[in-house]
């Protein structure tokens, strides 16, 4: 098993007014290989479930485990060589005021050990062109160009070779495509799964397009209130229209709205 949660639990301002569960005793198996898509509402855990798989969000309670290997007290640091994750803001991710061909040099410094300097040779420059050019947005030639003068989607591209350059064992897609306009960002999912597949990396990618959760991958999880409210794989993911999945999501949000209104409410709503 690539990734195990179990029980994890994750509650921000404990104890005070404003204590909020971001995610409630989630367990789950993802698969050596599995493309997992995540869906939920603004607030219901998804973007948490990544930090906390990656560490840059700490637990209260359960365990998790890459490839049978506890990691649940490794800071990210430590975790960097088996997870990695890109964000929405394509201006995270990367290192402005360093070029693209530096920047990936960082990225493969995280595995060989070199000086930068070092690590830029003619051999490594010409796979970091091979990398960028498979993605269509002509950042094979711009290797000297620092990053800081690249478009919002050329930067995305960057942090995501970045990201793969040493294939983790686990990828997290945090609305990578969101911020991109549509000819960019069907550009970079398509590079994206290009990658994925050619290097089998487990991956959990958060979306809100509900087209792309049904077409994307071998499994669909819904998230709500920090739990995890649907999970479909298989035959079941792959019937699934975008009405049938969106009333599925309105249903498990009114349930939860319901729920969180209280017996006298509820009784008012019959």
């Amino acid at each position: 098993m690539a990734l195990s949660l179990r029980g994890v639990r994750k509650v921000f301002a404990s104890g005070t007014p404003d204590e909020r569960t971001a995610i409630d005793a989630v367990s789950l198996d993802v698969p050596d290989g599995s493309f997992v898509a995540v869906i939920g509402s603004n607030g219901a855990g998804k973007s948490t479930l990544l930090g906390v798989v990656a560490g840059q969000v700490g637990i209260d309670a359960g365990t998790i485990a890459i490839d049978d290997h506890d990691i649940t007290t490794w800071p990210a640091h430590r975790r960097a060589a088996l997870v990695a994750r890109v964000m929405q803001d394509p201006m995270l991710g990367t290192f402005p005021a360093l070029t693209v061909e530096e920047n990936l040099a960082l990225a493969d410094l995280r595995t060989a050990g070199r000086s930068l300097r070092a690590a830029l040779d003619a051999t490594r420059r010409r796979r970091y062109a091979a990398l960028l050019g498979s993605f269509g947005l002509g950042l094979e030639q711009r290797l000297a160009a620092r990053a800081g003068s690249l478009s919002g989607g050329q930067r995305q591209v960057l942090a995501l070779a970045m990201a793969v350059m040493h294939p983790p064992r686990v990828l997290l897609l945090d609305e990578h495509t969101a911020a991109l306009d549509p000819r960019t960002a069907d550009l970079v999912m398509r590079a994206t799964l290009e990658l994925v597949a050619s290097n089998r990396i487990t991956t959990i990618m958060v979306t809100h397009n509900m087209q792309q959760a049904i077409e994307i991958g071998d499994r669909l999880l819904m998230m709500d209130a920090g739990r995890i409210r649907l999970d479909l794989a298989g035959d079941a993911k792959r019937r699934l229209s975008v009405e049938e999945l969106v009333a599925r999501f309105h249903l498990v949000d009114d349930k939860v709205l319901l729920s969180n209104a209280g017996p006298a409410a509820q009784g008012a709503s019959r």
